[in-house]
């Protein structure tokens, strides 16, 4: 099969389409014959060698994919409701950039009705991430405030429509004014750029004080002291990138008196079992409103796989708004 491989750390460039034997898939897993790869931030924190493949996964970058069932144990299949030729996106570990990936079962989903490859391919990495950040860990309830960092990535445009649905006031920040006003087109109340206003002071104003219940932080570092000027009582941070650096300091006394809760996590490594409990709980919560027209995915752009090096610049230049899609049809 063919596949983009990291030939060696680096830039984009060190991403050249080659070819690998065809994965096998194990007990549990199913093979998909891939249309379309999500590309995420942490597929250009592996090409930079900054984000260990987990043990057991395939060192090709890629941790999202859509396409057809091409081979799997029939039995196992059946047991989750799918046969040969269905459709699906799923999580993966690796291996996404490839025509062909197996995933495990439980961590496949079908597509929601009416969506296209390129659109499937857009949702495992972003959902599966807001799902268990924002509502599992971060514990959002209607009626309460998320301020989300990076409002038009694909994270956040993730976020932005499932907060709202969710019946949340969504507040984001965003590097420009057209990147703000993309964010207040797909739902938020409220949009901060960043480069213009410091978000701490914007936050207050936009509260009255109070300050927000929920925060998302994709970048940490000397945000994180911030963050917590801006919570609620009883608020809740949840670190799931640290493009910002890994220290922090902040101001402990605020944490005591207004029982804050810092927390953080990474989905990668997490078992099998874990990803499946947050697969039915989209499946469950978000591809109904998906399907109901409520929340669409947003789609930048795509690439063929031989300019993978072309989308991860893209990526990293911070330019794009929603999701950024490798096709192989």
């Amino acid at each position: 099969m063919k596949a983009v491989e990291i030939t060696r750390y680096g830039e984009p460039e060190v991403l050249v389409l080659g070819e690998r034997p065809d994965p096998v898939p194990a007990a549990g897993e199913l093979l998909i014959r891939v249309a379309a790869s999500g590309i995420n931030r942490p597929d250009v924190f592996q090409r930079q060698g900054n984000y260990p493949v987990p043990p057991g996964a395939s060192d090709i970058p890629g941790l999202e994919v859509a396409g057809q069932i091409v081979g799997g144990d029939a039995k196992e299949l059946a047991a989750a409701g799918l046969k040969l030729g269905d459709k699906v996106c799923a999580l993966v570990a690796g291996g996404g950039y490839a025509e062909l990936c197996t995933a495990p079962i439980a961590q496949c989903l079908p597509y929601p009705k009416g969506l296209s490859d390129v659109e499937a391919a857009s949702l495992p990495e972003t959902f599966f991430t807001v799902w268990s950040n924002v509502f599992d860990r971060g514990r959002l309830q209607p009626g309460e405030t998320l301020l989300i960092q990076g409002g038009s990535s694909g994270i956040g445009v993730t976020a932005i429509q499932l907060a709202k649905a969710w019946g949340a006031t969504v507040i984001v920040t965003a590097g420009s004014d057209d990147k703000c006003a993309a964010c207040l087109d797909l739902g938020a109340d409220h949009a901060i750029n960043y480069k213009a206003q410091d978000f701490k002071e914007e936050v207050k104003r936009l509260t009255d004080g109070k300050g927000v219940d929920v925060i998302l932080d994709m970048v940490g570092g000397e945000y994180v002291a911030r963050e917590v000027e801006s919570l609620a009582e009883d608020g809740r941070i949840v670190i799931i990138a640290v493009q910002g650096g890994t220290k922090s300091s902040f101001n402990a006394g605020l944490v005591l008196r207004k029982r804050l809760t810092i927390t953080g996590s990474t989905l990668r490594p997490r078992p099998v079992a874990f990803k499946a409990a947050i697969a039915q709980a989209c499946r469950q919560h978000a591809w109904p409103l998906i399907e109901a027209g409520k929340i669409k995915p947003v789609i930048h752009s795509t690439f063929p796989p031989a300019q993978a090096a072309q989308a991860h610049a893209l990526m990293e230049s911070n330019q794009h708004i929603g999701k950024i899609v490798l096709t192989w049809n």
